[in-house]
This record gives structure tokens, sequence and C-alpha cells, in this order.
């Protein structure tokens, strides 16, 4: 199973490497091939792909920073993942795919708290009704469920 996303990964490096344009950017290919590259326990292949995909600056859905933070944890390094996920939040702008992949790493190492502030944060800055907002305020209950918290008044809008 690891080869076949290596094989992936590999592929989708190769393409992002001599891609030209299209409907899809340069960097959100590159993104795909680090998550590839993740799958297949190839962390430090990962990063790599991830700050190509900076380093392009093309659109993406979800800022690569915080695909790197939720490796840098992988590879046991939580102070690195955390500092870039404190220059993520610190820079004001993040979108609700962000917001909801932040939060969800979060979640997986054990910081339910600044889970729920990411979570809380994408679903203010979302836009209600969009796949990504109901992912954020489902995610945001299942914090809060974690966390003890009664239900509140963002808790009433999931579907």
């Amino acid at each position: 199973m690891a080869d076949d996303h290596a094989s992936l990964a590999g592929k989708l490096d190769d393409l992002a490497h001599s891609y030209e344009s299209g409907e899809v950017s340069r960097a959100a290919i590159l993104v795909l091939a680090a998550e590839e590259w993740r799958q297949a326990g190839q962390a430090a292949r990962a990063l790599t792909s991830f700050q190509s995909a900076i380093d392009d600056g093309g659109e993406v859905i979800v800022d690569p920073r915080a695909g790197i933070a939720d490796t840098l944890f992988e590879l046991d390094r939580p102070d690195e993942a955390r500092e870039l996920i404190d220059v993520i939040h610190s820079e004001g702008r993040v979108n609700p795919a962000t917001a909801l992949t932040v939060a969800e790493t979060l979640v997986a190492y054990g910081d339910l708290r600044a889970a729920h502030e990411w979570a809380t944060q994408g679903v203010l800055g979302g836009q209600e009704g969009s796949g990504d907002h109901s992912a954020l305020l489902r995610a945001r209950y299942r914090i809060r469920v974690d966390l003890g918290l009664p239900e509140d008044e963002l808790d009433a809008l999931i579907t």
C-alpha cells in the first residue's frame, strides 16, 4: 500500500515539475504529492513537496503550512509545529479549509482547546452552507463534546 502512495507521489511530483498551466495550480499538485508522500511514510519528502508548494505560490485550497505542521507533529517535532501554527494564526487570514485542517491536526495530537479555537475561527470566518463550514461545525461540536462544553448557538447550526 505504501508503494502505491509512493508511486503516485512520484508521478505527481513529476507532473508538477513539468506542468505549464491549467485549471489546477502547480502548488495544488505539489500539495497532493506531499499528502501521498505522507501516506507512503516518507515524511521528509512530504515536507519538501509542501515547501515547494509554498515556494511556487500558486492557488491552493489548504495552506501548505498546515500540512507541514501536521507532518512536523508526525516527526515528533511539536514545538516547530506549534510555532508554524502560531505564524499561520498571526497572519489573520485563514480560510475555512485551512482552519479545519489545523483543528483536526490539533485534535489528533491532543490539544483540544487550541483545536476548538481554530474550529470556531473557521466557522465564524466561513460561508454558511459551504462544505467546509458544515465540516467545521461538526468538528467543532465533537471537540466541544470531548471538552465537556455545553451546546451553544453555533452547535445549533449543524444540519
